[in-house]
């Protein structure tokens, strides 16, 4: 009996999974962002406003990828439509090219990768 190939779950291409990674450790980075500027803004810092506007910066420019990933993501067929914040990491879930995908990040690699990513953004 012949088995048709055509029926076979596509491979999930590594450059999907890896948007996908992306997307969510930003996402994390944003909601970080956000707790440090509420923090810098009740803190009795000299220098509140420049801190602060350091930290709308950073944000700006993870907002921007952000933005050019959604876009990556419809072209591709790519929605993310699960994300789980857990005691042991962060799990995510997503639908590429049909069919369900998910993968589990630990903290201590989520909080790595956020402060990596924003130095990247500081640099550039």
């Amino acid at each position: 009996m012949a088995v048709d190939m055509n029926t076979q779950p596509p491979v999930q291409i590594g450059k999907e999974l890896e948007l996908v990674k992306r997307y969510v450790l930003l996402g994390m980075t944003m909601r970080i962002l956000n707790h440090d500027i509420r923090v810098v803004g009740a803190s009795p810092t000299k220098l509140p406003r420049l801190y602060e506007s350091m930290l709308r910066g950073l944000q700006d420019r993870v907002l921007l990828e952000l933005a050019a990933l959604r876009k990556q993501f419809r072209e591709s067929g790519i929605r993310i439509y699960d994300e789980t914040a857990g005691t042991d990491g962060l799990t995510a879930r997503y639908l590429c090219r049909g069919y369900e995908h998910s993968f589990s990040l630990i903290w201590s690699y989520v909080r790595s990768e956020a402060e990596r990513m924003l130095k990247s953004h500081l640099k550039g």
